[in-house]
């Protein structure tokens, strides 16, 4: 197995205490294997993201659990076997690729300084790469391109940067932290596309971070719906949309655009505020239970398990057999 993530917790340091924004996720990436995260604003999603690759500083938060990558304890690692890992094995893209490019620095610089750390590329070598790699991701003339500062690209180009710059040292692992929330939908579809078909012409393995079910029907092979820091279902993409079975999952296919569903009241099981604050600090029951039509006293006290409903289909809900009897 390529990835193995086993009881991945992740607590911030808030006024208030400690926020539990991860809380016991556990899941797997196989080789070449692409998995969406689906899940709101807010749930999770980037903090699983950046605990996988150690990126929250202990100032600012306690990770806690097992993370194995290719059978190695990354959590054992130190900084610098971690960073020997991070941008050559596992690459990440992340929400806002004006954020994530160095304004000071040209493209050039940007992309030869990760070749010349991981390849052991010279200045010329790790030149004639970045054209490549710039040249893959569809950017129009790349020579131009590496004497560019990021701020004179539009957010399209940023971002076909940070693909490539996520790329270039051919990671086992891509992790597309929501790669098009910043794009307007035109280029959305054309960076959507463009991983698509680096996976098919590399064959990296894809973690997929999104709010918008709608865009891993063509994407993914799997899919993981998390919500308030835990996952609720995991099942392969065909049959999370043909037979959802938790009712955060309604919620999200009935606010799809693409999806959306004639009959039935789906659209409303997703009512309410995300599950911030302290709620997320001493929740015990389950966490959807206060937006859930299908509630009783036992979500609001206990806790489901993730259970398997189906070959290959897991969700965590008390109620899961009868909403996938009413979808």
């Amino acid at each position: 197995m390529l990835l193995e993530v086993e009881n991945l917790q992740t607590s911030f340091r808030t006024a208030a205490g400690f926020l539990r924004a991860v809380d016991g996720f556990s899941f797997h990436v196989a080789d070449g294997e692409t998995v969406a995260l689906v899940g709101e604003s807010g749930c999770g999603k980037t903090a699983t993201a950046l605990s996988l690759l150690g990126l929250i500083p202990p100032s600012q938060g306690v990770i806690a659990g097992t993370v194995r990558w290719r059978g190695t304890d990354l959590f054992a690692l130190g900084d610098r076997a971690m960073r020997d890992i991070r941008g050559k094995e596992i690459g990440m893209i992340f929400q806002d690729p004006s954020a994530s490019l160095n304004p000071v620095l040209t493209i050039g610089h940007q992309i030869g300084e990760i070749l010349r750390r991981h390849q052991q590329l010279d200045r010329r070598a790790a030149t004639e790469r970045a054209v490549d790699l710039l040249d893959l991701v569809g950017v129009p003339e790349p020579h131009q391109c590496l004497r560019d500062y990021p701020h004179r690209l539009s957010g399209g180009l940023q971002q076909r940067v940070t693909l490539a710059l996520a790329m270039a040292c051919n990671p086992k692992l891509l992790i597309a932290d929501e790669p098009t929330s910043a794009l307007d939908a035109t280029i959305q579809a054309q960076i959507l596309d463009l991983i698509t078909r680096l996976k098919r012409s590399t064959g990296v393995a894809i973690l997929l971070i999104t709010h918008d079910i709608g865009v891993v029907a063509e994407i993914a092979d799997r899919v993981m719906v998390m919500f308030a820091g835990r996952k609720v279902e995991d099942a392969p993409v065909a049959d999370l949309f043909r037979s959802p079975r938790h009712p955060y999952t309604l919620a999200l296919l009935a606010a799809a655009p693409r999806l959306q569903r004639s009959s039935g009241n789906e659209s409303n099981q997703g009512a309410g505020s995300p599950a911030f604050g302290a709620s997320r600090i001493s929740a015990s029951g389950c966490t959807y239970a206060a937006r859930c039509p299908l509630a009783t006293d036992l979500c609001r006290t206990l806790a489901p398990v993730v259970e398997t409903k189906a070959q290959q289909h897991f969700v965590a809900c008390h109620f899961a057999s009868r909403e996938a009897s009413a979808a």
